[in-house]
């Protein structure tokens, strides 16, 4: 089949590698426009983008799908449909019937469980146990149209979301050839999406991110792992700095410290939560690279105990 590729980050790159070695026809990719990025801030095209003018293929970049003068004439590509995968935009209803099989999506949740742009990090944040993807084909709502597959899998304590996310593209690209088979043969089935169990996952950004102390140490370690790597979880030193923080090992048995305070040795680094306190594995000081914890401890100068910032705290201070 002829087929048009739209996605965006690092994430969606083997997607479009397996169907660029696949038997269908890429005939394009939709991505978003270059992006500043790095010390000097310099505009770079997409991941996807840069794959994409490696293997000579055609590379629309528009800003918005909803302006019919300035976005690519779809129709011309003759495609047979589009394969979507963390593009980042919202395909417009007059868009959605463009190609005869429509747009699919490659969706990192069990819908309707998830619905949103961050399904991965919100479902490491709830800790849960069971999780997988889901192929459907994209209609007016969000997330919320007939499923053509899905695969779940299941996910060990202290995964962190970009393991996780390498995972569930790996299971994606299990079943896509299943579903494009099956769209080229006329055998595809569907079951249409229930609103019950519906959950959503919102956009995360950086202060999202800060370390909740006084929550307990499951979900302290829950949300670390939500944030490792992008856009990394960090936490308030005394002077204001920021401070990344890898995921920590929970410390059964053991809570003798109030949430945010630190505790430095020798040889560790422990900080207290709202239940067990939890040791620190590795940080990144701000304008430094990635440290064991402990190394980190020896060379601070904060003492033997200090606490770490709060967020609620942040906010009252901010009230002031």
């Amino acid at each position: 089949m002829r087929v048009l590729f739209a996605g965006t980050p690092d994430s969606a790159v083997p997607v479009l590698k397996y169907l660029l070695e696949s038997e269908h026809q890429v005939v394009g990719v939709l991505t978003r426009p270059p992006a500043r990025s790095g010390r000097g801030r310099r505009l770079c095209p997409s991941p996807v983008a840069q794959v994409a003018e490696q293997a000579g293929l055609q590379v629309f970049t528009p800003s918005s799908l909803k302006d019919t003068q300035r976005r690519p004439d779809f129709a011309a590509l003759h495609a047979d449909l589009a394969v979507v995968v963390a593009y980042g935009l919202l395909i417009p209803k007059d868009l959605l019937n463009v190609f005869p099989h429509g747009w699919i999506n490659l969706h990192y949740s069990l819908l309707p469980k998830w619905r949103g742009a961050s399904p991965v990090q919100h479902s490491r944040i709830a800790g849960e146990e069971i999780t997988g993807v889901s192929i459907f084909r994209i209609d007016e709502g969000m997330d919320t149209g007939p499923i053509y597959a899905v695969d779940p899998i299941r996910v060990a304590p202290q995964t962190t979301a970009d393991l996780l996310l390498k995972r569930l593209t790996d299971a994606g690209i299990g079943l896509l050839p299943h579903v494009l088979g099956a769209l080229e043969a006329g055998q595809v089935k569907a079951h249409t999406q229930a609103n019950e169990g519906a959950s959503y996952a919102p956009l995360l950004t950086k202060a999202d991110a800060q370390i909740p102390w006084e929550k307990s140490a499951e979900e302290v370690a829950n949300l670390i792992c939500a944030f490792t790597s992008q856009p990394g979880a960090w936490t308030l030193l005394p002077d204001g700095k920021r401070l990344g923080i890898y995921p920590v090992i929970e410390m059964h048995d053991h809570d003798t410290l109030q949430p945010g305070q630190v505790v430095v040795t020798k040889h560790e680094v422990t900080v207290g939560t709202g239940s067990n306190d939890v040791k620190l594995t590795f940080v990144t000081p701000a304008g430094k690279r990635e440290m064991a914890a402990d190394a980190w401890g020896r060379g601070q100068r904060y003492g033997a105990e200090f606490f770490f910032g709060l967020p609620r705290q942040k906010e009252e201070n901010q009230c002031e």
